[in-house]
């Protein structure tokens, strides 16, 4: 298991394009959940339909959901300790990307998931079952959440700076 401490930059370093957050939102009684992903640069987010909330299902819909990503795009996924992510060897292979586990306790070592599941609240309310959400809606979700201009990007989106990312992956696009 590969730790944040042996990924090759700190955790407030988002120079490098391609290196993505992870975490899952949980329903109701912990019955259902939404895998989200945050592009740490651009801030760009996917969310992930889990029919079951198992290893399995995270790994197949990180495989689906992540695997249309351009060269370059997709270096490494950062994800908690939760037993969601058991099968993280199957999805370095699967997508060819390592993947680091943060420390115990230490939410702030993703901070742009932790951000982005604090935004996405306001459309999966805590104490909800959250598999009655379709993958349809949580693509409109995805497209909403990436609309939305950050101060920490100036003003402009997600989906304004991912697809400069793409186009100049060196390029920087964060204020400094």
């Amino acid at each position: 298991m590969l730790t944040i401490h042996d990924r090759p930059f700190a955790p407030d370093d988002r120079s490098e394009p391609g290196h993505w957050e992870g975490d899952l939102i949980i329903g109701k009684e912990q019955g259902s959940a939404i895998g989200t992903l945050v592009e740490r640069q651009s801030r760009t987010s996917r969310l992930l339909h889990l029919p079951l909330r198992d290893a399995d299902a995270l790994h197949d819909a990180l495989v689906a959901r992540m695997s249309d990503l351009p060269p370059g795009m997709l270096k490494s996924i950062t994800w908690d300790q939760g037993t969601e992510m058991a099968r993280h060897l199957r999805v370095k292979e699967s997508l060819g990307v390592p993947v680091y586990f943060c420390d115990s306790h230490s939410p702030w070592q993703r901070g742009s998931n932790e951000n982005t599941n604090g935004l996405l609240r306001d459309y999966f309310p805590k104490g909800t079952d959250l598999s009655v959400h379709s993958e349809e809606h949580l693509r409109a979700v995805e497209d909403e959440l990436n609309g939305r201009p950050r101060k920490v990007l100036d003003g402009r989106s997600p989906a304004v700076v991912f697809p400069t990312l793409i186009a100049s992956p060196t390029s920087p696009v964060l204020r400094r």
